[in-house]
């Protein structure tokens, strides 16, 4: 099977499953209480959101060493989403089962964004 060419942002794998966690947020985050609106709500919106647009900037720069920049801020505010589902987990605003389903899709992105920042490496090196 032939791979097919990478021609924008949405076509990594990386955005891809990273969308579907910034899904997975909003759908979660509607049923939060209304006080936490500015609070745990914002947060955990603004970090998934982060991800993936940060997959996205680092797609569209041109030298490798920026785009691991980029993708490596993606990785942050992965693990700072990884961190909000912890406490809202701990407070009980989503379930142990909704906040496994979220766990389990960000070590997917994880090792999806570290495939993008070695492959950068790798061409930084052999230039």
């Amino acid at each position: 099977m032939e791979k097919e060419k990478i021609k924008k942002f949405t076509d990594l794998n990386a955005w891809k499953e990273g969308h579907k966690i910034v899904l997975m947020i909003y759908k979660t985050t509607k049923d939060f209480p209304k006080d936490e609106m500015f609070g745990l709500v914002s947060q955990l919106r603004r970090c998934a959101v982060s991800v993936t647009s940060n997959i996205a900037e680092g797609f569209s720069r041109q030298s490798y060493k920026e785009k691991i920049n980029f993708y490596s801020m993606a990785l942050g505010s992965l693990t700072e989403l990884q961190n909000q589902c912890l406490i809202a987990r701990d407070v009980g605003y989503i379930s142990q089962d909704k906040f496994m389903e979220i766990a389990n899709q960000s070590v997917v992105v994880h090792k999806l964004i570290n495939g993008l920042i070695r492959f950068s490496k790798t061409i930084i090196h052999n230039t």
